[in-house]
C-alpha cells in the first residue's frame, strides 16, 4: 500500500514539472538579447576583444569635429569630436581583395535596413553553391544589423555602408565585402550622431585617402570616469 502511494506522489510530481513552464533564467538561455539585437547563443563563439570595445579616447588630428576616420589596418573607427578628443569604436573590414581607400561622405542613413546583395555579390555567392536573395528585409537576422550608412562619392552610391551586423564576433577582423561592420550597440551610437553629408576617411589600402594627420593617444581617462 505504501509502495504504491509513493510510486503515485512520483507521477504526479514528475508530470507537474513537465506541465510546468521553463523558468525565466532557462529560457533566456536560447536567446541573447540587447537593446538592439537578438543572436542565437550558438552564434556566440568568441567575445569581442577589449580593445575593439567603444572608448573616449585622446585623438590629435587636423580633421573637423563631425568627421569619421576609419583606420582599416588597426580595425578602428573614430567620431571626431574636437579638443582632442573622438569617440573610438571596433569594427570588422574587408578580407583579402576587397580593402578599399578614399575620401566618401554619408549620402543617407536608415534603421533595421533591407539588405540588397549586389548583383556580382550573388554570382560570385551562387559559384560557391550559397543563393542570396536579392532584397532581404530588415531584422535581427539581417547582415546589415540595426543601422545603416550608405558611403556616397560624387553623389553616387559607392556600394560601400557603415553598418551593424548579426555576427559581432567579426569585429577586428577582415571579414567583409569592402563595408565597415559594427556592433548593433556601437552602429547605433553612431548613426545617432553622425549627420548626413558627415566626411568619412577610410584608411586602406591604395592610400587614395591622401595624408590624414591623426594619432591616438589612448583612452582619455578623465572622460571614461567622469563623463563629459
Amino acid at each position: 500500500m505504501f509502495n504504491t502511494t509513493l510510486r503515485k506522489a512520483a507521477v504526479a510530481v514528475i508530470t507537474l514539472t513537465i506541465a510546468l513552464p521553463a523558468p525565466a533564467s532557462a529560457i533566456s538561455l536560447n536567446r541573447i538579447q540587447t537593446t538592439s539585437d537578438v543572436t542565437l547563443v550558438a552564434q556566440q563563439r568568441k567575445e569581442v576583444p577589449e580593445k575593439f570595445k567603444r572608448k573616449v579616447v585622446r585623438l590629435t588630428t587636423d580633421e573637423k569635429p563631425g568627421t569619421i576616420i576609419i583606420d582599416t589596418n588597426n580595425k578602428f573607427l573614430y567620431y571626431v569630436e574636437g579638443n582632442n578628443r573622438a569617440t573610438r569604436y571596433g569594427v570588422g573590414v574587408g578580407r583579402e581583395g576587397f580593402g578599399w581607400s578614399g575620401v566618401v561622405k554619408i549620402g543617407r542613413k536608415a534603421e533595421w535596413p533591407s539588405w540588397r546583395p549586389p548583383a556580382e555579390m550573388r554570382r560570385r555567392e551562387a559559384a560557391k553553391g550559397h543563393i542570396l536573395p536579392v532584397v532581404q528585409e530588415g531584422g535581427p537576422d539581417n547582415p546589415l544589423g540595426a543601422r545603416a550608412m550608405y558611403l556616397y562619392k560624387g553623389g553616387r552610391d559607392t556600394i560601400f555602408r557603415i553598418h551593424g551586423t548579426n555576427q559581432p564576433w567579426t569585429i577586428g577582423l577582415n571579414m567583409s565585402s569592402g563595408c565597415i561592420r559594427m556592433m548593433n550597440k556601437d552602429v547605433e551610437h553612431l548613426y545617432e550622431r553622425a549627420d548626413i553629408g558627415s566626411k568619412v576617411i577610410v584608411i586602406g589600402p591604395g592610400n587614395r585617402q591622401g595624408d590624414v594627420s591623426f594619432d591616438d593617444k589612448g583612452v582619455d581617462i578623465l572622460r571614461t570616469i567622469f563623463g563629459g
